[in-house]
């Protein structure tokens, strides 16, 4: 963590000395820009089959524009769908110049330059908004996405997380919490467990999580859980919203966690491949350890286990998270190979999961994650069919956020118009 960085902003945006009015975001194109598509997926289940979506003023206005209207982008060959929402990432960890995770001892200004390139990769990558939880120098890189058009995702951010102490009164706990609202937090995020590297045992006490919780809602925010064993069960009785690993815990712990209606948030195709792939680009930092690395690749078969469950209950929620660190940033499409191979999820389950229930996960789902009159158009396009190949995924050639390109891998012969 780090909480004493150069701002983003000041790196990215060059200001006078004097005071000046905040540079506001570029307006996107007044439009109307008009996508023609022959295949396309909704979002939420559904396909679309010839349909010419109109954006303008950076929403979308319709998905049957009128014929001659506006400057028109040829995508038909390609599979249309909205931008995808990944909800657990860390922006902050990438590697330094010495190809290291980097570290306190980086320069701010590499470190600025690490956590936007990582959030570069994710677009690259398809996703139009990501949740990075947590660390206080993404705030910077949200702002400047935000307010002043500084090319990247959506971000949403809970700054750092709450470190678990069973010592903790009330008291502390609320102020925590408001802390974190006053400091610009999007989300709460929740350490109830350690590390899966170092034993995963307890942190927090139900009392306290449900106090956690219910002051996130209190300050109008949601609240992540890093939950592990019977800690899965814990936080969704302490009226938690989202619920991420649910390594070892139990069948009956994760029904009981899906019967509450949470959102759960299991990771099987890239995180701990990533790790092992980078492992020694990591040890040695943290408790980046020999026998930490090992843990995880034991237990994988346990976090296959755990995901394929929630997956074949009726009604349960699952939403699409990777927990990408330094490494796997740009290749959080994986995680849909993953879902498909280890939780028996169907290639539209999991592409929806990265649509509208991770939409509805962030409570943004009257704004993204659907191909829909009204909405934010956060648009992207792949080379093949994600339902006949899933290995399309990966082919990412088209980006369009907030009706902005910021992909476009080439027309075919005659598809520029």
């Amino acid at each position: 963590m780090r909480l004493l960085l150069l701002p983003l902003a000041a790196l990215l945006i060059a200001l006078p000395a004097r005071a000046v009015e905040p540079v506001p975001a570029p307006a996107p194109p007044a439009g109307p820009v008009v996508l023609l598509t022959d295949h396309a997926l909704d979002g939420a289940g559904g396909t679309l089959k010839g349909a010419r979506i109109e954006v303008a003023g950076g929403k979308i206005r319709s998905l049957a524009a009128a014929e001659g209207k506006g400057t028109v982008i040829d995508l038909r060959g390609y599979t249309v769908l909205p931008g995808w929402i990944d909800v657990h990432v860390h922006l902050d960890s990438h590697f330094d110049a010495k190809g290291r995770i980097a570290n306190s001892t980086e320069a701010p200004a590499d470190w600025a330059m690490g956590v936007a390139g990582a959030a570069w990769d994710s677009l690259m990558g398809g996703f139009t908004t990501v949740q990075s939880v947590g660390d206080y120098s993404e705030l910077p890189l949200r702002n400047a996405i935000r307010d002043h058009g500084f090319p990247g995702p959506r971000v949403l951010t809970s700054l750092t997380w709450i470190e678990g102490d069973a010592r903790m009164t009330d008291d502390e706990l609320r102020a925590i919490v408001r802390k974190r609202k006053a400091d610009g937090a999007d989300l709460i995020k929740i350490m109830a467990s350690m590390s899966q590297r170092v034993g995963a045992g307890p942190t927090f006490t139900e009392h306290q999580l449900g106090v956690l919780c219910e002051e996130s809602h209190a300050q109008g925010l949601r609240a992540m859980v890093h939950a592990y064993r019977s800690q899965v069960a814990v936080a969704a009785r302490a009226g938690c919203d989202q619920i991420e690993h649910m390594t070892y815990a139990t069948d009956a712990e994760i029904r009981e966690a899906a019967a509450k209606n949470v959102f759960l948030s299991p990771q099987v195709g890239l995180v701990v491949q990533n790790y092992l792939e980078n492992k020694d680009r990591y040890l040695g930092e943290g408790n980046y350890t020999e026998a930490g690395m090992q843990t995880m690749k034991r237990d994988m078969p346990e976090d296959f286990r755990v995901c394929k469950l929630a997956a074949a209950i009726p009604g349960a929620k699952l939403v699409f998270s990777t927990d990408a660190t330094a490494g796997a940033h740009g290749r959080n499409a994986d995680e849909f190979l993953g879902r498909v191979e280890y939780c028996g999820q169907t290639a539209m389950q999991a592409l929806v999961s990265a649509n509208a229930v991770a939409a509805d996960s962030l409570g943004m789902g009257d704004r993204l994650g659907r191909l829909k009159e009204g909405f934010e158009a956060d648009i992207i396009a792949i080379e093949g069919d994600p339902l006949r190949d899933l290995g399309a995924v990966r082919r990412v050639a088209f980006v369009m956020r907030g009706g902005v390109i910021y992909k476009w891998a080439g027309s075919k012969e005659g598809n520029a118009h």
